[in-house]
């Protein structure tokens, strides 16, 4: 092969350069520049330093109630992912049922349903069954459900309480979802081998397909986490003090709406990117592993 063939065939300096190009992610170039140009102009703003002041004790709310939030789901999401693949009719059929009532309603209507009607049942049927026991006797007064039948008990499920149930409601059916098809995924033959060396069923499940099957959910799992993150912001809707909140109540009497939206935005946006960056680096991390 001469000279001219091995010319033809080697990518010149040029198009090395434009493959390199094409390959920066620059939608994460351009947001990490807005976000520069906004941390100076926040820092350098006296507007919106007082903002941030005012905002900052929302942040630790809004983490609080997606983490609190996010592990009930995840737990309630994987036993109703694994009731969702039992023979047994009456757990698939309860799971299923949950699954498609939760996914067929908005999060704002669960958030809303949960804090002022499921909670208020829930709390009457516990009154009412304290009250019950410490009439005929089976209670003495000072025991804690005897307590609990003070119908006042009800005031001290605060709306940061019911809103992390409703949203962990909520993503409980997502997640279950996402775990029954990261177990369906893997071969069925797995499980019939683990069978067949004299293990039982919940045994092979815990130690032969349930590690196999989170690793191949984490990643959805993750943007579960990032989707939770945003929706937590419907919190406001029962006065919770979250970000959300703390801006729809510094513009109401300041009339700053732009900074202060710009400000509540440029919160979240900043992490979701931070979340998101990290659900990637998880999924390449992964595909190394494998």
């Amino acid at each position: 092969m001469n000279d001219s063939e091995l010319s033809r065939k080697a990518p010149s300096p040029q198009i090395k350069f434009t493959d390199t190009l094409s390959g920066l992610p620059w939608w994460l170039l351009i947001i990490i520049l807005a976000g520069v140009l906004l941390a100076i102009n926040f820092a350098t703003n006296q507007t919106y330093q007082e903002i941030f002041k005012f905002l900052r004790s929302g942040i630790g709310i809004t983490i609080r109630v997606t983490l609190i939030a996010y592990a009930i789901a995840i737990t309630l999401g994987l036993i109703t992912g694994l009731a969702r693949v039992s023979s047994n009719a009456i757990l698939y059929n309860i799971a299923t049922i949950y699954v498609q009532i939760m996914r067929g309603l908005p999060i704002l209507v669960t958030i809303l349903y949960v804090a002022f009607v499921f909670i208020p049942m829930v709390v009457t049927g516990i009154n009412a069954l304290g009250e019950w026991l410490a009439n005929i006797g089976l209670l003495g007064p000072e025991n804690i459900l005897a307590m609990l039948g003070n119908r006042r008990a009800g005031l001290e499920l605060g709306f940061e309480f019911r809103a992390i149930i409703a949203l962990a409601f909520s993503y409980g059916a997502f997640s279950s979802e996402i775990f029954r098809a990261g177990i369906e995924s893997i071969g069925r033959g797995q499980m019939e081998a683990a069978r067949s060396l004299g293990m039982s069923y919940f045994q092979a499940m815990r130690h032969i397909i349930l590690p196999q099957a989170v690793r191949r959910v984490l990643p959805p799992l993750g943007n579960d986490f990032i989707a939770m993150l945003k929706e937590s912001s419907l919190v406001s809707a029962l006065g919770v003090q979250d970000i959300t909140q703390l801006g729809r109540l510094y513009s109401a009497s300041s009339f700053e709406y732009l900074k202060t939206y710009n400000m509540v935005a440029f919160m979240y946006l900043t992490m979701t990117i931070l979340l998101s960056l990290g659900v990637k680096g998880m999924e390449m991390r992964l595909k190394t592993d494998d």
